[in-house]
């Protein structure tokens, strides 16, 4: 199992060390929650903090937007993101996005919120190297896990099976010691962790155990 953490629920003003310290415990990647105010009621960091990040770490930038029209954005995020991750719900032309975060450098992933059926997304999975399932509603942390994204999950993780796919599942929000099992079970192959890992006594002994999933 991949773990993401979520640099949403840490604290901005000792990010380098939050960063350095995720490295040293064995994360897979960092999970970039981009939120514009007008796709998500709420507004966290931009350009500024991911390119500070980039010439930080060499860690995996794995980018997900929430924000409106991302379309407009693609370039920039594609240049210093490992993944760009957008909303299929979010206004922009599905195809055309995800060709166009390919051709900058990055690898595509799209992502759909609870309410979205993963059937709406089938056309586009050729094209993505990865697919977020939200298990929250997207644009705060904290919140409670959805179980009927595992379902979201099951059925995607078939639907990649049946077309020999190399797709990968991301699942986000809600993930801890309990339901971090039941993602992985229902064909999750990366964990979004943000406010479970952040707030562990011991986070590096808190992500190995996710990691053994």
């Amino acid at each position: 199992m991949l773990i993401a953490p979520s640099i949403l629920t840490a604290d901005m003003l000792e990010l380098k060390d939050a960063v350095d310290n995720l490295k040293a415990a064995g994360a897979d990647m960092l999970h970039l929650d981009v939120m514009d105010g007008n796709f998500v009621p709420n507004i966290s960091f931009g350009f500024p903090v991911i390119e500070s990040l980039r010439k930080h770490t060499d860690m995996v930038l794995d980018t997900h937007l929430m924000i409106d029209k991302p379309h407009r954005y693609i370039e920039k995020f594609a240049k210093i993101s490992d993944y760009v991750g957008f909303h299929y719900e979010a206004g922009s032309p599905v195809k055309e996005t995800l060709l166009k975060i390919k051709e900058c450098g990055a690898k595509s992933c799209l992502t759909i919120k609870p309410a979205t059926a993963p059937q709406e997304i089938f056309e586009f999975l050729p094209l993505c190297d990865m697919v977020l399932v939200m298990s929250v509603e997207p644009g705060f942390g904290g919140q409670s896990f959805m179980e009927n994204s595992l379902d979201k999950l099951k059925v995607l993780k078939s639907e990649i099976k049946r077309r020999d796919l190399s797709v990968l599942l991301e699942i986000d929000g809600g993930i801890n010691d309990k339901t971090a099992p039941l993602a992985a079970k229902a064909g999750a192959d990366i964990l979004v962790v943000g406010s479970y890992l952040f707030n562990a006594k011991d986070l590096k002994a808190t992500l190995l155990d996710l990691k053994k999933l």
